[in-house]
């Protein structure tokens, strides 16, 4: 995100590097491509901004994560790389292996461009499991120049070995090709399949009709031969692009993940796409007609950039999977670099996987909720306790006794029944703006009535430099409007970066006058989750100052109504085995 061909231009044709627009899987016509530094191997991997926790391989560049599956008592992630060099390029679908999703260990690259069906790019795609415990990764591959995509397939070369370290891709590749009249430069990224009722496998392809997004539909008995479905799953207006498609069931009741196939009237069904023409993703939660076979979204979701998302950070390309060892589903997603392609060529790396979340249904079933998986507390170490702290306006209260560039903190805020009567007002015209939108207007240093309140993470000691993560609450006619921001505008003294002040608004309900937040710390990446996961803001940023042992957390509170500290606990965080 951010990483737009328009911006930095003067710094570009300082450089006399050419920006190419191309339709690369996870960031069409976004992804800036610089011939000259494609193939740079890094010989130094810079440490000031790289994150301990978070999932990176050793050095380059990394994009979408593919294909994650539990299997045989593993947990796999594949994703996309560059094996030579710090900017998108050579790509080939890593492979590292897991029996925590915390420590992991890297293993060859799986699949790379090696034949005629993928000589020019092996691209983004997801991983199923077949009856008789037979797993198979279906793959977008590029054929020629002319950036023409077509669906592969590989299997596992040896099933007795426990990390399926290699993969073959048969000669009967590829399984779908593009009709005539199709796009057939925006044709990619095969979801996991699901097993109708029919005994049919199904899976979806993204793509467009002029600047219609399209949910393609494709069935098959034996996973060989498909059949392009007359009609798509589903298809918006207006909406461009839709790429790295996702879909799946969750129960209505309960917190349990469910199997991609299961079907039935006590599930919803989740269509995700990431668009290519806003950075962001995009999700609805709708019922899947299965005579039809087409989804339909509820009244509250809606499709396009004012639908809901699971992230409104720097956030994209997701792709999630069953684990069916603790019947829960779980959510990657890449946060890419908000620096210039040249600072990450000179550190030799870009790009991170966020930290895998549990995705489950809210209890009102408007929308989802995602939590950072528990298996992560096992990294936490030293800890800071407080409670009952009164935060009047002005205050600002340092968290120590923690490292705070590695840390997870966890608030809950509470305030007065009267302090909500006081919330300024919600000013009509921002109807028409979206949640950043306002966040920029309405900042974490203007003072407001109940808020602006929350944490100032990666800051400096004299607060040259800072990240809020705060709330601000609204009063608009009889209900409240609550604000979630995470405000990167402060965040670095350096120049040129892509700092966003990124929003999203809660759908709480505040009867218990009550606000919690948590907020992962890693460096170059502060990943929030607000009211327990139902709004998610993950930020890039690059201190100079708050670095390392230099790095301060604060609590603080700019509105005229005090807030108190409920309960805060901070941890510093251990570092994983990370590749």
């Amino acid at each position: 995100m951010g990483q737009f061909c328009s911006e930095k231009i003067l710094w570009v044709l300082a450089l006399v590097f050419t920006c190419v627009l191309v339709s690369i899987n996870g960031v069409e016509a976004s992804h800036k491509v610089y011939p000259d530094y494609q193939s740079l191997t890094a010989s130094n991997v810079g440490r000031l901004h790289r994150t301990a926790y978070h999932f990176q391989p050793k050095r380059h560049w990394i994009n979408d994560p593919n294909g994650p599956m539990y299997y045989n008592g593993v947990y796999h992630l594949f994703y996309q790389y560059n094996p030579k060099g710090a900017v998108w390029g050579n790509i080939v679908w890593a492979h590292s292996v897991s029996t925590d999703l915390i420590n992991w260990t890297p293993l060859d690259p799986t699949i790379f461009p090696s034949k005629p069906f993928d000589k020019y790019g092996c691209w983004s795609g997801s991983a199923t499991v077949l009856p008789g415990n037979r797993p198979v990764i279906l793959y977008t591959g590029i054929v020629d120049q002319n950036n023409t995509q077509v669906q592969n397939y590989a299997v596992p070369a040896n099933l007795s070995d426990p990390y399926l370290r290699e993969w073959v891709k048969p000669d009967n590749n590829p399984l779908i090709v593009p009709q005539a009249g199709e796009n057939k430069t925006a044709f990619r990224d095969p979801t996991t399949a699901w097993l109708g009722r029919d005994g049919r496998w199904r899976i979806l392809l993204g793509g467009k009709r002029k600047h219609r997004g399209v949910a393609f539909l494709y069935r098959s008995r034996d996973f060989l031969r498909w059949t392009k479905a007359k009609h798509p799953l589903h298809t918006a207006a207006g909406t461009g692009n839709w790429e790295c498609p996702d879909f799946y069931p969750v129960p209505k009741q309960g917190s349990n993940g469910l199997d991609t196939s299961v079907l039935g009237p006590n599930v919803k069904h989740v269509l995700k796409v990431s668009l290519d023409v806003t950075r962001y993703e995009y999700y609805t939660l709708g019922s899947y007609d299965t005579d039809k076979d087409r989804y339909i979204p509820d009244d509250t979701s809606r499709d396009g950039w004012n639908g809901l998302r699971y992230d409104y950070g720097n956030f994209y390309a997701s792709k999630s999977f069953f684990d069916h060892s603790k019947n829960r589903r779980i959510l990657w997603g890449w946060a890419n670099e908000s620096d210039t392609a040249y600072d990450d060529m000179t550190k030799g790396w870009a790009g991170i996987q966020l930290i895998p979340r549990v995705i489950t249904l809210d209890p009102n079933g408007k929308q989802l909720l995602q939590w950072p998986i528990p298996e992560l507390e096992s990294l936490r170490g030293e800890n800071v306790h407080l409670s009952g702290q009164v935060l009047k306006k002005g205050d600002v209260v340092e968290v120590t006794g923690i490292t705070a560039a590695q840390a997870d903190v966890e608030v809950t805020f509470s305030f007065a029944a009267s302090s909500l009567d006081l919330a300024e007002q919600f000013d009509p015209a921002w109807k028409t703006l979206d949640a950043q939108d306002v966040c920029g207007r309405r900042g974490s240093t203007v003072e407001g009535g109940l808020g602006p309140f929350g944490l100032l993470t990666l800051a400096s000691e004299n607060l040259e430099e800072y990240t809020p993560v705060f709330f601000r609450v609204f009063k608009a006619g009889y209900q409240h409007v609550v604000l979630m921001c995470s405000d990167a505008r402060s965040s670095s003294l350096m120049d040129g970066l892509y700092t966003p002040s990124f929003a999203g608004f809660v759908d709480v309900d505040l009867t218990d006058k009550k606000l919690s937040l948590r907020s992962l710390i890693d460096h170059s990446v502060v990943e929030s989750f607000g009211a327990r996961g139902k709004t998610c803001i993950s930020s890039r940023v690059y201190p100079t100052l708050a670095v390392s042992d230099k790095a301060h957390l604060y609590v603080f509170n700019n509105g005229t109504e005090a807030v108190k500290i409920e309960t805060l606990d901070a941890w510093s965080m251990n570092r994983p085995r990370m590749n």
